[in-house]
This record gives structure tokens, C-alpha cells and sequence, in this order.
């Protein structure tokens, strides 16, 4: 009893010293975003005499957070549609479907997770600007779909795999045709993990940044990320107001953390086993 005890106690302290590592932050920058500039110049580190949105609001009028957020929502909507609906195809194709050079494809998605973006990073720039797709929404889409479709169709394939194969011939001897079985089997029995992938491509689309930078090189067509990072140097002066700016950004993905935890874990470790 007394090492069951102490072996919770040795885990227990790194796991709330992490914890507290990670909230930290988050309460310090809420801190901030509540002071005046006057009073972060005088202590940076103490409570706020008075709690107040005004940072926050007017790093959402003046700033164009607005239009920034517009830009990352319509990005990261159409990229993770586009992702849940070629990873899925794909990891049915991988993991149902017999056919020439599966195990070669599946191994050039595996390996494809392994090269790092700043390694393409150069040729993709030139490539999007010979077909005209620098600074388009269109553009940018396309990209976070590239970057991430081989870790979509890892984690698709993974789950798909546990799928019997006696439903898939049950369905085709009712005569239902692969993409027939595609839509009436496969998706359906394939939304957990849709929905799983989905927040964690969510997650990845939102809080990118170096991608963004790259191909969305006009003000306007910022997402959030870029223009939050943008305020630094912009507001330098200004600290809570670049507080504020920073919890706008960081607000919805915290909500998906809380509202998801299930869905976001389930996702992390879908490629772990198998069967």
C-alpha cells in the first residue's frame, strides 16, 4: 500500500507541475490583457486594479482582428473539409480496397510524415506562384491540405483497418458498388474518427503560422495567427492591447480543448493499436 501511494505521489507532482507550467501563461496573459498600459509599465506582474475588456476590444476594432479571424475561419473550414474527405477516401482505399502498389502508396504517406515542411518550403513557394495562387484563400487551402493529408490518411487508415471485412462483402453482395460502400458503410461507421481527425486538423489549420506567412503576403488575406504575431511589433509599446490580442487567438482553440478532450485524445492515439 504504501508504494502503490508513493508511486501515485511520484507521478502525481511532475504531472501538476506541468499543469501548472501550462496554465500559467494562460492567466498571466489574462492579467496583462486586464491592466491599463500604466499600470503594466509600473508592475508587470501584479493583479489588475480593475478588470476591464478594453484591451481586447479595441485590439479587435483597431487591429483588424476582425477580418483576421473571418480569414482563419473560412481557411481552416474549407481545409478540413477538404482533408476529412480525401483521407477518408484514401484510408478506405488502404484499408478495404485490394489493388496494385497499395503497401508502396500507403509507405510513401508514411514517409511523407516524415519531411519536414521548411524542406519543401522553397519549391512549394515557387510552384503556387506559377499557378497563380500566392495570397488566395484558394491557395492556402490547397497547402494545409497537402501538409496534412498524409497524417489524416495515417490516422483514417488506422481506424478503417478495424472494420470487418465480412460488412464491406455483405454490402457488395447486396450489390452496393465501392462508392456506394464508401458512402453508406464507411462514413457512417466512420464518424468518431471523422470528428476526431477533424479537431486535431482544426487545431493545426488555426494555429499555423509559417505557412500562412508564406503564402498570404497582403494585409488583408492574414489569418489570425500572422496578424496576432504582427501586433508585436506593431503595438511594441502597447503590451495589453497585444495581451488582448493574443486571447482573442487563443480563446476558440482553449474552447475546442475543453468542449473535445475526448475526441482530441481518441485522435492522438487512433494509430497506436490496431484490431
Amino acid at each position: 500500500m504504501r508504494r502503490s501511494g508513493f508511486g501515485r505521489w511520484v507521478v502525481a507532482i511532475p504531472m501538476c507541475l506541468l499543469a501548472l507550467a501550462t496554465i500559467y501563461p494562460m492567466v498571466f496573459t489574462l492579467n496583462v490583457a486586464m491592466k491599463s498600459r500604466r499600470e503594466y509599465v509600473l508592475d508587470r506582474f501584479s493583479l489588475a486594479d480593475h478588470l476591464t475588456a478594453a484591451n481586447i476590444a479595441d485590439a479587435w476594432n483597431s487591429s483588424g482582428l476582425g477580418r483576421y479571424t473571418f480569414n482563419s475561419v473560412l481557411v481552416t473550414a474549407g481545409s478540413v473539409a477538404l482533408l476529412l474527405l480525401l483521407g477518408s477516401m484514401a484510408g478506405y482505399a488502404f484499408s478495404q480496397l485490394t489493388f496494385r502498389g497499395r503497401r508502396w502508396l500507403f509507405l510513401v504517406c508514411l514517409g511523407a510524415l516524415m519531411i519536414p515542411f521548411q524542406v519543401i518550403m522553397v519549391p512549394f513557394f515557387r510552384v503556387l506562384g506559377q499557378i497563380h495562387l500566392l495570397d488566395t484563400h484558394v491557395g492556402l487551402i490547397l497547402a494545409y491540405t497537402g501538409q496534412f493529408l498524409p497524417f489524416t490518411i495515417f490516422l483514417m487508415t488506422s481506424f478503417y483497418s478495424r472494420i470487418p471485412a465480412e460488412i464491406v462483402e455483405a454490402a457488395r453482395v447486396d450489390g452496393s458498388t465501392t462508392l456506394g460502400v464508401y458512402r453508406r458503410i464507411m462514413l457512417p461507421l466512420g464518424r468518431p474518427a471523422l470528428l476526431s481527425v477533424g479537431i486535431l486538423n482544426a487545431l493545426f489549420c488555426w494555429n499555423d503560422v509559417l505557412i500562412s506567412l508564406l503564402v498570404m503576403q497582403s494585409e488583408q488575406h492574414r489569418t489570425l495567427m500572422v496578424g496576432v504575431t504582427a501586433l508585436r511589433g506593431q503595438y511594441s509599446d502597447n503590451i495589453p492591447l497585444f495581451a488582448g490580442g493574443v486571447l482573442v487567438a487563443a480563446l476558440p482553440v482553449i474552447a475546442i480543448y475543453l468542449f473535445f478532450q475526448r475526441q482530441i485524445t481518441d485522435g492522438v492515439t487512433a494509430g497506436s493499436t490496431k484490431g
